[in-house]
């Protein structure tokens, strides 16, 4: 048993991290939000910056501290069905229903739309789609170490290309850095914080960090300690090249604008800049890359939620539910782009506060003696806010009165809820009940969490 790892192993566990995170939001999302912030840009950014790739390494750290075997059973600490209910949510989430097929659609915009003629593009977008989930089907059928070795040549190769294309942009921007759209004209700092959400990382995060987890305790390190720095240390690594990029995009998508003009969303901008710095040839190149991480990516999501959904329903086959996932991948895949992420937005601004409260309470787990009455109250606090919040967002989204109900709730919220109008009405009320329902847990002398005790020093 060893506690430290070389600095080599670190690299190597963060650059999988990396690898695994790293998809097509990672491209899309920056580029946009630099488009929109125009001159807003560094506070918006470091907005961006705290929810996607804080809240990713705090997810990773929360898995590590939290000695769980999975996602399901940390969230189990709620209630067994609980932990059911809200993986399955956010493996759908991650997987079919909106990341899945967007790396389908992300792939068709970058690497796909330029070649196509005008007039054709939904022609174009479902021939494309198809092709793409019957590929990513037969690989998740059947399972190959192409798809690893593919992926282990490919996050190199998007690191250095994104590197070199975004060295061109700070030494000769493409344009000049314009006034923000009205959304970031305002506090864009806390309007970036909210377009992090978009990455899905840190639902993804708490998926991940079993994977970092078992990749360091293949390498020796088996106490909690050592397994929490070790996990510590190579998530920096991986945030750091995510920021890096993060950054770059942003910019790049900032000095766009007067040139390209305002897309709809950030999949354009990349493949556009390509070209102006290196014609046609930058184009393919990064378009096949572009395809390639996509593909890899779809593959790994369909694979996971297969996995995830027939230890569910064992009676169900493996291939079943691939080929399921698959079809309602290209289906969604066809709707388009913006219309993905624009439904995505309520489903995330209802999932990222329970994600992060279940974090908050592993991380606080110890204080208040691992009790289910905590971790309970905690969530349904939680989840009142941001079931709210969800529904909220989808009616101002797709502009639909508020429903009779809903307006009193808005409300009220409006009135009682710090933070609330910026998305964070939820984080007062969930530490304010922890710190109650943790001081009648530590007076009371009782637990009743349903967290199996580890031995001493291990998770």
């Amino acid at each position: 048993m060893q506690n430290k790892l070389p600095f080599s192993k670190y690299f190597v566990i963060g650059v999988m991290l990396f690898a695994l995170f790293f998809g097509a939001g990672n491209l899309i999302f920056p580029a946009s939000l630099g488009q929109q912030a125009g001159s807003n840009i560094w506070p918006a950014v470091a907005g961006f910056l705290v929810t996607g790739i804080g809240l990713p390494f705090l997810g990773i750290l929360a898995m590590g501290v939290s000695g769980s075997k999975n996602l399901q059973e940390l969230a189990g600490r709620v209630h067994p069905l609980y932990g059911v209910i809200f993986t399955a949510l956010l493996y759908l989430t991650i997987g079919p229903f909106f990341a899945a097929p967007r790396t389908g659609a992300v792939a068709y915009d970058i690497g796909i739309a330029p070649f196509v003629s005008e007039g054709y593009g939904q022609i174009g977008l479902f021939v494309f789609t198809l092709l793409f989930f019957i590929v990513t089907m037969w690989f998740s059928l059947n399972p190959a170490k192409i798809v690893d070795n593919v992926g282990k040549i490919l996050s190199p190769a998007i690191i250095v290309l994104l590197l070199i294309l975004l060295v061109m942009v700070f030494v000769k921007p493409i344009g000049a850095i314009e006034a923000p759209q009205e959304a970031y004209a305002h506090g864009a700092f806390m309007k970036g914080f909210m377009e992090g959400y978009n990455t899905m990382d840190a639902l993804a995060s708490l998926v991940f960090g079993i994977i970092v987890i078992n990749a360091i305790r293949s390498m020796g390190v088996t106490s909690a300690r050592g397994i929490l720095v070790t996990s510590a240390k190579s998530g920096i690594v991986a945030v750091l090249f995510l920021g890096l990029i993060y950054v770059g995009i942003a910019y790049l998508g900032a000095t766009t604008t007067g040139t390209f003009g305002l897309f709809d969303n950030g999949g354009p901008v990349l493949g556009k800049a390509a070209s102006f710095y290196f014609g046609s040839l930058g184009t393919v190149m990064l378009s096949i890359v572009i395809l390639l991480a996509c593909l890899t990516t779809s593959i790994g999501l369909v694979t996971a939620c297969g996995e995830y959904f027939h230890t569910l329903f064992p009676k169900i086959s493996y291939k079943k539910f691939v080929l399921f996932f698959s079809t309602i991948c290209f289906v969604i895949a066809n709707f388009g782009l913006s219309n993905i992420i624009n439904f995505s937005i309520p489903v995330l601004m209802f999932l990222y506060p329970l994600a992060v409260a279940l974090m908050l309470l592993t991380f606080l787990s110890k204080i208040f003696r691992h009790s289910r009455l905590v971790y309970t109250a905690a969530i349904v606090v939680t989840f009142f806010i941001s079931i709210i919040d969800g529904l909220k967002t989808f009616c101002d989204l797709f502009k639909i009165n508020y429903f009779g109900w809903m307006k009193a709730v808005i409300a009220f919220y409006d009135r009682v809820l710090p933070l609330y109008n910026q998305g964070l009405g939820w984080l007062l009320p969930v530490l304010i009940t922890i710190l109650i329902t943790g001081f009648i847990v530590r007076i009371g002398n009782f637990s009743g969490a349903g967290v199996k005790k580890k031995s001493e020093g291990t998770i």
